[in-house]
């Protein structure tokens, strides 16, 4: 987790939507959508996976979504899926 903080997770979307994500030392969760959305939560690694808790405003009634916990450094890109299992490819950003 140590190289998301201070940078950005960005999920892209096959129709060119997008998500950035940006992760807290101090455990808090923000993410900005390419439709101007924007949602909070708790961030917490469970064993293999890291936990967002609490998500508000809830996203399709979802308010907890966890995913595998990936090793990246800045540059890297790795395939996903989004709460509702829509595939995404994530990118580790340099920056806010």
């Amino acid at each position: 987790m140590n190289d998301a903080f201070n940078n950005t997770v960005i999920s892209r979307y096959p129709d060119g939507g997008w998500v950035k994500h940006w992760f807290n030392r101090d455990g808090t969760y923000s993410a900005e959508f390419s439709d101007g959305r924007r949602i909070r939560a708790t961030w917490r690694v469970e064993g293999e996976r890291v936990c967002l808790n609490g998500i508000r405003p809830s996203l399709m009634m979802i308010s907890r979504f966890c995913s595998p916990l990936i090793e990246a450094d800045l540059g890297d890109t790795w395939p996903s899926r989004d709460p509702l299992g829509r595939r995404v490819q994530n990118v580790l950003a340099p920056g806010r």
